[in-house]
């Protein structure tokens, strides 16, 4: 079979075992569906046809009472009737918002038979939208990556409903938030890297690399976690989820897993931009010994762990430039900043993560310069 047959087969393969791993998430049931907050509601989807804004209050740019929507629902047990809906304003800019004419909106309608009782107005309807921005971004990945984009597809896809389906279950039936962590992290790690490489030793390799940084990170998660005295309540909505009948849960806990889950993705792609490096020089110097190609690796390594570490540093800062901004604008010192709850969470969330790219190279390094000069060294 010509190399040509061979990659294709291998393409093939790899479809089909995505589409296989999909289709089994998509299958297992959460245990969740059912977990309606309101009885005898129900959620659809509404065009506003008229508004009446005369019920609300505005002080500059703070806007409360209520405006009056009228509405023609387009999906579900009352499509096609006209009703009112009401959309609360509390004066809070990051939830409010004003409808106009034309607009969708997502409407919660309690009835009681055939009688709608009442009608609130959530939030824009934004699902088609985000639908065509996904699909731009597959025909973009599709068109300049070819095989790879489809990789990149299924690892996307596949990881999205691991973690809705799988992950956020385990934690809300209060299983071990580390050791669910760990597992769904190891198991993603290996899918994620094997859709990369196909069944080959490169995938054992950034495997192995990827996955003793990964545990390297947990450990000092755990550890500072414990020293910095943090509570998983500095996290988004943590609080709404206790106040919500869940407070038998460990959201410490939950915390530390969220750091290594976090930096995963950034140590599984410098242990593949390591062992792809040290594959290609060893093609090109097969008589290459394993220190060699060790010492390879870990210049790749060197040269990428400074932009790896500076991205892991924009993400999680990026979305707190609203607080430095705030802490500025009131001349907060610097070393008040430094010590309150959540700026030291992400402190410690950015430096563990960077703690384990460090440690993902040389692990990687070591494992490439064994693993793929073997063979040549047996030859």
């Amino acid at each position: 079979m010509s190399a040509f047959l061979r990659k294709q087969k291998a393409v093939i393969q790899m479809i089909v075992l995505g589409l296989i791993m999909i289709g089994i998430l998509l299958c297992i049931p959460t245990g969740y569906e059912d977990a309606l907050i309101y009885k005898g509601a129900e959620r659809a989807i509404g065009v506003v046809l008229e508004v009446d804004n005369q019920e609300i209050i505005t002080s500059g740019i703070i806007q409360s009472g209520e405006q009056s929507c009228v509405l023609r629902i387009k999906k579900g047990k009352f499509k096609g009737q006209t009703i009112t809906g009401v959309n609360f304003l509390s004066g809070s800019l990051e939830k409010d918002k004003i409808f106009e004419v034309g607009e969708e909106v997502l409407v919660t309608i309690s009835y009681e038979g055939e009688t709608v009782k009442s009608a609130v107005i959530s939030d824009h309807y934004r699902l088609g939208k985000e639908v065509l921005l996904l699909v731009l971004f597959a025909l973009f990945l599709l068109v300049f990556a070819g095989k790879n984009g489809i990789q990149a597809i299924f690892s996307f896809v596949i990881t999205i409903l691991t973690i809705w389906k799988v992950l956020v279950p385990a934690y809300l039936n209060g299983y071990s938030p580390v050791w669910v962590g760990i597992g769904i992290t190891i198991l993603l790690t290996i899918v994620i890297i094997f859709f990369v490489y196909g069944a080959d030793r490169r995938t054992v390799v950034a495997t192995i690399g990827s996955l003793l940084g990964i545990v390297s990170t947990c450990i000092l998660g755990i550890l500072f976690t414990d020293l910095f005295k943090i509570h998983g309540a500095v996290m988004p909505n943590a609080e709404s989820l206790i106040y919500s009948g869940y407070q038998h849960l460990d959201l410490t806990a939950i915390f530390m897993s969220s750091i290594f889950i976090g930096a995963s993705g950034a140590m599984m792609d410098l242990s593949v931009d390591i062992t792809s490096a040290v594959y290609e020089v060893v093609q090109k110097k097969p008589e290459m010994d394993w220190k060699e190609a060790a010492r390879s690796g870990m210049n790749v390594g060197r040269a990428a762990m400074g932009t790896m570490t500076t991205t892991l540093l924009l993400a999680y800062s990026g979305g707190y430039i609203s607080l430095l901004m705030v802490f500025m604008a009131q001349g907060t010192p610097i070393d008040h900043i430094l010590n309150y709850k959540y700026v030291a969470a992400e402190i410690l969330d950015t430096i563990v993560g960077s703690f384990g790219l460090v440690t993902v190279a040389p692990f990687t390094a070591l494992a490439a310069g064994r693993i793929l000069t073997k063979r040549k060294e047996k030859s």
